[in-house]
């Protein structure tokens, strides 16, 4: 089944949510993250047709979903932004990770294809601090010898929601522009200084899709499905690099989850020879003690499905699955923190 289709089955009305639902009476409920929203579809949709059982996954956004985890009103919740061992055990919480991705820049610019645009983290923090206000700006140019960029005013387009991806990108920036980080920094939601905002991935892909001379800020599955310009970003080591699975998997190869309270690792700006700049893990969160053990048993059923079989589908839309090393680290942490009301192991 073709991307849209699958996006079209599952999507409910017309609702910027992005609920999908498989109309089954016990089914799981989850909310948060537009990131893995896509790959989220995919599984549902095949452990529905394996098991008999759905989910009904909201892609609101990361700040809404860890919203409404805290306040017991979904059987997990999902965030690109890691909360702290602090916040977790602040709120009974236990995060595992669930899969890994890329966040990549998109633009509209006239006479400019798919990943020919070359852009530095640098100047893609100028850009978004109004500085560079063009897209001939002798910055871009000059990492573009031989690109005709017309001198078209740029229109910042940003998430208007709580977002893991904004975290992400925004945590990028903060790395590598000292000005970023003092004025706006690195947070689900920040006090953007320019630009329209977007909600949820869909909602800024579209406003890059309708605005000439735009640039923004997906997932990567989002840029492809739409069929939106990306660029290249310059790494770490100073390469220049196009967005895909091998190049999330070098951002992610030294990660130290064991070392990290609730696997809260941040792969921005990682050392590598060909790592992504922005690569992410998006992270499902759920209370240690289940009211309903019933439902927390089948969402760690799902999970535990997920990283069994759905590898290939991850690839397909161009996530990256988690080690088997690490889906064995999340394992053991469910059978340690995960229970049911009377205290019994749910895994």
């Amino acid at each position: 089944m073709r991307m849209k289709q699958l996006l079209t089955s599952f999507v409910v009305g017309a609702s910027a949510a992005m609920t999908f639902s498989t109309a089954f009476a016990a089914d799981m409920t989850g909310a948060g993250a537009t990131f893995p929203y896509p790959i989220y579809a995919k599984w549902a949709e095949a452990y529905k047709a394996s098991t008999g059982n759905g989910l009904n996954y909201q892609s609101v956004g990361s700040g809404a979903g860890i919203k409404q985890i805290k306040a017991k009103t979904v059987d997990f919740g999902a965030s690109d932004m890691p909360l702290k061992a602090e916040e977790l055990d602040a709120d009974g919480l236990m995060q595992f990770p669930a899969i890994m991705g890329g966040v990549v820049t998109v633009v509209n610019v006239d006479g400019v294809t798919p990943g020919q645009l070359k852009l530095t983290g640098p100047v893609i923090a100028d850009i978004y601090l109004g500085k560079i206000t063009e897209w001939n700006n002798p910055a871009i140019a000059a990492l573009n010898p031989g690109v005709k960029l017309p001198a078209t005013e740029i229109t910042v387009v940003h998430r208007s929601d709580g977002s893991g991806t904004s975290f992400l990108f925004t945590d990028y920036l903060s790395k590598v522009n000292p000005e970023f980080k003092t004025k706006i920094g690195a947070g689900t939601a920040v006090k953007w200084v320019t630009g329209v905002g977007g909600k949820g991935n869909d909602g800024v892909a579209a406003n890059v899709q309708r605005i000439k001379g735009s640039i923004g800020y997906v997932e990567w599955a989002y840029a492809k499905k739409n069929k939106i310009a990306h660029t290249q970003l310059k790494n770490k080591d100073g390469n220049f690099m196009q967005p895909d699975d091998d190049n999330f998997k070098a951002a992610a190869a030294n990660a130290e989850w064991s070392k990290t309270p609730g696997f809260g690792v941040v792969l921005t700006d990682q050392a590598g020879k060909t790592s992504w700049p922005i690569t992410g893990v998006s992270y499902i969160l759920m209370h240690k003690q289940q009211a309903d053990g019933v439902k927390g048993k089948e969402v760690i059923k799902f999970f535990d499905w997920a990283f069994k079989n759905g590898d290939a589908a991850a690839a397909e839309l161009d996530y990256v699955p988690l080690p088997d090393s690490v889906v064995k680290l999340v394992q053991t942490s469910w059978k340690a923190n995960l229970k049911d009301a009377s205290g019994k192991a749910l895994y």
